[in-house]
């Protein structure tokens, strides 16, 4: 059994989705299968309302 190795950035993007998960189904549902872009633009239209660990995902990430 190979052991899975998660690089810095698999890691970082797990947590930023851990985060934001309830930013998403709460603010952009309609854009979640419109791909990651069109979620992160939604987020970024409701960012006054972003849970404060979401926005400093997104402030972290240089968004």
């Amino acid at each position: 059994m190979a052991a899975q190795v998660l690089t810095v950035s698999q890691v970082s993007a797990q947590q930023g989705h851990d985060a934001c998960a309830r930013d998403v189904t709460r603010f952009c549902r309609a854009h979640m299968n419109d791909g990651d872009s069109a979620v992160l633009g939604c987020l970024k239209q409701h960012r006054a309302r972003l849970s404060r660990a979401c926005d400093k995902v997104l402030t972290d990430n240089g968004q």
